[in-house]
This record gives C-alpha cells, structure tokens and sequence, in this order.
C-alpha cells in the first residue's frame, strides 16, 4: 500500500515533459525487441544452384568404374546400363533406343527419358489464348575415345572430362527436374558412340519427325565441363546463315541472362562466357568467311540437330581468348602442357591428374567449399533449368494464366517521320 502511494505520489509531481521523455524513451528500447519477437522468419539470400555433390559423384563413378568405354564395346554398354540405373533411381521409365555402328559390326545404345511439362500457352493471330506442347531436347554422351586396347598408350586416362562430366550435369538437371514442373516438355538422353562421329545424336535425330522438329525449340548438349579454364556457350552453326542468326541463337542468349539473372559468377565463381575472338574464319565451309563470335568448332552431339535447323546450345569448357584459331586450347594450366593445353583425347582426361593440377584460384573466400567438378556441374545444370523454365518465347505457363496472367501485345511502330528519307 505505501508503496503504491508513494509511486502514485512521484507520478502527480512528475513536470509532463519527463512523463513524455520517459514514454518515448520506453518505446526506443522496447520496439526493437518487439519487431524481433515478431518476426517468425529470419530472411535469407536464396543459394542458387546448391545440388550438393550428386552430380560430381556420378561423374567420379563413371570415369573410375568404366574408365575405357569407347563406342561399341563391352565396356560402353555396361556404362550405359549404370547410366540408365541411375536414372531409374531417380524414378525415371528410360526408353533405350539401338543403333548400330556405320559399318554393322557393333551396337550402341541411347537411355532416353520423357518429362512431360504442363503446355505453354500463346496468342493466336486472332488474339485467343491457345496451348501449345513443344519441347526442348538435353543431351551428353557417356562413352569415350580411348578404349581398353588403348590403356598402356594412356594409363591415367578415364574421360571424366570428356564426358563423365557431362553425364553427371545431365543427371543433376534429372534430379531437380523430378520435383519440379516446366511447362515443356523435356527430353534427356545419354546419347552413346558420341565419340564416333556423334552417331547416337544422329540415331535419335534421324527417327524424328518433322512435327517433332518443328516443336523442337532448342538442343541444350553438354560436353567436357570441367577442366577448361573457362565455361563458354555456343550456337550451331545454323545460326550462321543470312537472315537467322538472332532466332536461331535466343536460346543461347537466353542462358547468359539466366547467369546474369541470378548473379552466378558472384555467388558461384563460376562465369559463363561465349566465344568472342571476332576473327574472320569460314566457320561451316561453305566459302562465306564467318565472324568467329557466339559460334565453335568444336564438333559434337548437336551436330545432327544443328543440321535439322534446331536452335543448339552447346556447354563446354575452353579457352578461346588467343590471336588466332591454331592457338586456341582448353587451357593454359602450366601443370596441363603434356599435350600443349589439350586434355580430351589425350592421357590427361584423367581424374587423378585433373584433381591434382586445377587447384582453385577462383575465390578469395577462405574456404571454397565445392571443387571445380561440382561448381561446373551443379552450375551448368542450373543454367539449363532456369533457362527451360523461362518457357518459350511470347509465350506464358499455364499456372501464370490460370492465375490472370496475360501476354503483352506486340505494339508496331504507326508514326509518320516528320521529315521524308531522302531519295
């Protein structure tokens, strides 16, 4: 009771200031813990292209459990076969298309797996909306160049740059689109004997028909990602012909905004890059010399559908930033010259050589938590998801129409030039 009258006391004779001050000060201390206790949810920057090192560990297995795997050989198809069980692991029914080699002493095998999306939906000429399927098509080879015969010649040799590391991108991109729905329709394949003038794309490529090239919107292939000095994207050399270089290389810059977009080299270390050298080289041998710029000599599984007029993106490691085409390379490693900066095809596509020389010097971090094998897998698998998920050109998801999304109108251009061109 004295307590209380003695405080009631205190208050009455308090000038009306301090009571003011004494209210604002309570609230200076009290409204930070009040926002704090309120929060549910501490906010967190959204960590991109984190796959962990499932892809990577693919790829190891591949290359240290069927290290020889030329096209057509025992070899090859028991490295086949583990591809297809890893996609079944997933989940996944795998379709396995044969083919045999040019010249009928040999077979091969393409694993193929079907994910259907959800429709894309466009504007008609008449302004109605519309669904549409199309597709795109990803791909990597799994066999080698070297076969057993070839192992005392290149002893450290396994392919895990040429193309278990290709694989393991492949099946990483599997992985994350199992839970995830896109509105096309994906196709992924592991083709065989790419490296016997790609004849597993071309076996796949040949069975299409003209409806499903024609709903084909792009040929993501994948090829040696991990241990050229840089990771590039090119164009086929369909976009090469007069009046379609732009339509036949959106997809390919479509992958660099995705890179862009989501601040890839920042919070990866990892860049994706296009060849640029700008030379003047008859690129497709049709006497016509060609800008060396967004395109690549380097042959593989897009080949085939390049040449049925399907917009290709090709993933590879490389470096082009030299003076002229002869001394271009994979890289410029001084622990890599045995070949003089060549590592496919040669006794350094080799696991324990590769770990050994490509010490990371990509982060000033000081402590870089994933190795070059998993940032270009787990990134490169990124880039192909959110390149897919960007959909089609004019084009808007299903669940983004079902919720009141519409399509910009095409606006043209009806203003008169106050001042006539000259003649």
């Amino acid at each position: 009771m004295y307590v209380h009258q003695i405080s009631e006391y205190i208050y009455r004779k308090t000038p009306v200031y301090l009571k003011v001050f004494g209210i604002f000060l309570c609230i200076a201390l009290v409204f930070p813990f009040f926002l704090t206790g309120c929060s549910t949810e501490t906010e967190k920057e959204e960590v991109i292209a984190d796959y962990g090192e499932y892809g990577s560990d693919i790829a190891r297995t591949l290359s240290k459990d069927y290290p020889y795997r030329k096209a057509y050989t025992p070899e090859e198809k028991a490295a086949g076969e583990y591809v297809k069980s890893e996609f079944e692991k997933l989940g996944y029914e795998v379709e396995a298309q044969s083919f045999s080699s040019a010249d009928q002493t040999g077979s091969s095998t393409n694993y193929i797996v079907t994910i259907p999306g959800d429709g894309l939906v466009f504007q008609n000429a008449s302004g109605a909306y519309i669904t549409q399927r199309r597709q795109v098509i990803v791909g990597a080879h799994y066999d080698t160049f070297f076969g057993v015969s070839d192992a005392a010649a290149v002893p450290d040799f396994d392919g895990i740059q040429d193309n278990a590391s290709g694989i393991g991108c492949l099946l990483t991109l599997a992985k994350e689109l199992k839970s995830n729905h896109m509105g096309y329709d994906v196709i992924l394949i592991a083709f065989g004997a790419g490296d016997a003038a790609f004849a597993g794309a071309g076996a796949y490529a040949a069975m299409m028909t003209e409806d499903k090239v024609s709903s084909t919107d792009a040929m993501y292939c994948i090829e040696s990602i991990y241990a050229g000095d840089k990771l590039y994207a090119s164009s086929g050399w369909n976009s090469l012909v007069a009046g379609q270089k732009y339509e036949m290389r959106r997809k390919l810059y479509e992958v660099y905004d995705v890179v862009y977009e989501n601040s890839l080299s920042s919070q990866k270390g990892v860049d994706l890059l296009y060849n640029e050298s700008g030379l003047v080289i008859d690129v497709n041998a049709d006497g016509v010399g060609d800008v060396f710029r967004e395109v690549t000599l380097t042959l593989s599984d897009y080949v085939p559908f390049d040449q049925k007029g399907i917009p290709v993106v090709f993933f590879e490691s490389y470096d082009y930033n030299f003076a002229s085409v002869a001394e271009m390379k994979e890289t410029k490693n001084l622990n890599l010259q045995a070949n003089g900066g060549l590592i496919r095809t040669t006794n350094s596509d080799s696991l324990k050589i590769l770990e050994a020389a490509l010490i990371d010097t990509t982060s000033e971090e000081e402590e870089q938590t994933e190795d070059q094998l998993v940032r270009r897998i787990n990134s490169t698998a990124f880039i192909i998801y959110k390149a897919i998920e960007k959909g089609a050109n004019n084009s808007i998801s299903k669940a983004a129409y079902d919720a009141g999304a519409t399509i910009a109108p095409t606006i043209h251009n009806t203003v008169t030039p106050s001042v006539s061109p000259a003649a």
